[in-house]
């Protein structure tokens, strides 16, 4: 498979769409071709930021790492040698969203280890294309890395896929100095060093605004790829932007890491009925290719503007926006901007030691009216919200 292809299948056995990929790819040779053990550690890396089931749009569906793993088993690897891998954001418990994503079942049924990269201790400075970065050493001594992230949209960076997905496999205390860095600088550094083999597209029900989930939108489709600059930039095509629109993607270019330049990317359909609006079948993605079956609004736009924003960690903001949009459709929201009075709700590491008069989590503890959590759960945030209007 070269790393100008991208190949996909399209229907409901996600299972049975993942083997197929696996095998139009030889994913097995180039294993083997690349690791001279008979016993490769083989690392699998979905995207399970927080406890909620796949159908919801912002994890990893497990039965696509199902037939990634069956793949791995009927071509001869040892199930001891393969592990899933996950750290979920800041403010949710891995161990939960295994059990709850149904990770736990998986482990069981293949007796695949499940390793929390939340609780692992053995973390190393490394020099990621001359920045440094805390990366868990674990997952850099892999000898086969399968990215498996869902292409989705994201409340803070627009989008997320392949490149932002490698940030679960830094400890919490990283995650929050990404923010405090600027989020985006850090992402592309650290894809220098953590540079997965495959990426294993889930594009079956991803939410387009949030990375948390609650509003899916449907495609049934999973994809193959090598490039994850090529993947993150189709993600921007399909949610409606374009690569320039999200730093992180243009300075991974920059670094090396892979190409933006979609006219020259390959998609084939192996199986399945291409949805209406994907990218063709048959060719080079052109630049008139566009799903463009986007929600008529975006929850996110209508109410950050009542945000004021300095390096919050993505579980803060991921829980303050939910909470807005309830208000916004219980009526409440432009009740909230009057008792507001022109000013905006503070959120963030950049609040720390400031003073202010409506905040939100522990980094605005100085504030007159604080919510405090590290991050404030949605309910909470949602009440003391309601509260004041």
């Amino acid at each position: 498979m070269d790393r100008k292809d991208i190949l996909r299948s399209y229907g409901t056995e996600y299972k049975e769409m993942t083997k197929e990929l696996l095998k139009a790819a030889d994913i097995a040779a180039e294993i083997r071709e690349k690791v001279e053990t008979v016993h490769p550690k083989i690392g699998i890396k979905p995207n399970l930021v927080c406890p909620t089931p796949a159908e919801f749009g912002g994890t990893t569906h497990p039965e696509i790492v199902a037939g990634i793993i069956e793949y791995l088993i009927e071509s001869g690897f040892a199930a001891d040698s393969i592990e899933i891998l996950e750290g979920s954001w800041v403010g949710d418990k891995t161990e939960d969203a295994f059990e709850y994503c149904g990770f736990n079942a998986l482990s069981r049924q293949y007796g695949i280890k499940l390793t929390d990269m939340q609780k692992e201790r053995d973390i190393a400075e490394y020099d990621c294309a001359g920045m440094k970065l805390n990366v868990c050493k674990h997952a850099v001594l892999l000898d086969y890395l399968i990215n498996v992230p869902v292409l989705k949209g994201h409340c803070q960076t627009k989008i997320t896929c392949a490149l932002k997905n490698m940030k679960g496999l830094i400890p919490n205390s990283e995650k929050r100095r990404f923010h405090s860095l600027g989020l985006h600088k850090p992402i592309a550094h650290l894809n220098t060093v953590l540079k997965p083999d495959l990426i294993v597209v889930d594009h079956i029900c991803g939410d387009p605004d949030f990375e948390e989930g609650g509003s899916p939108l449907v495609k049934n489709c999973v994809m193959l790829a090598k490039d994850p600059v090529a993947v993150d930039s189709l993600t921007c095509r399909i949610l409606g932007y374009k690569p320039e629109d999200v730093a992180y993607i243009m300075l991974a270019e920059h670094l090396g890491i892979g190409s933006t330049e979609l006219d020259k990317i390959n998609i084939r359909t192996v199986s399945g009925t291409v949805s209406e609006g994907e990218p063709f079948d048959g060719g080079v993605c052109g630049e008139t290719d566009t799903e463009a079956v986007l929600p008529e609004t975006r929850k996110i736009v209508e109410i950050s503007y009542a945000v004021e924003e300095i390096d919050s960690c993505s579980a803060c903001y991921g829980n303050l926006i939910p909470a807005l949009e309830r208000l916004r459709q219980e009526g409440c929201f432009d009740k909230l901007l009057d008792k507001l009075k022109g000013e905006k709700l503070g959120i963030g590491q950049g609040y720390r030691g400031k003073t202010g008069h409506y905040g939100i989590g522990n980094c605005t503890m100085g504030f007159e009216h604080c919510i405090k959590g590290c991050p404030p759960k949605e309910s909470e945030i949602y009440k003391e919200l309601k509260s004041i209007v």
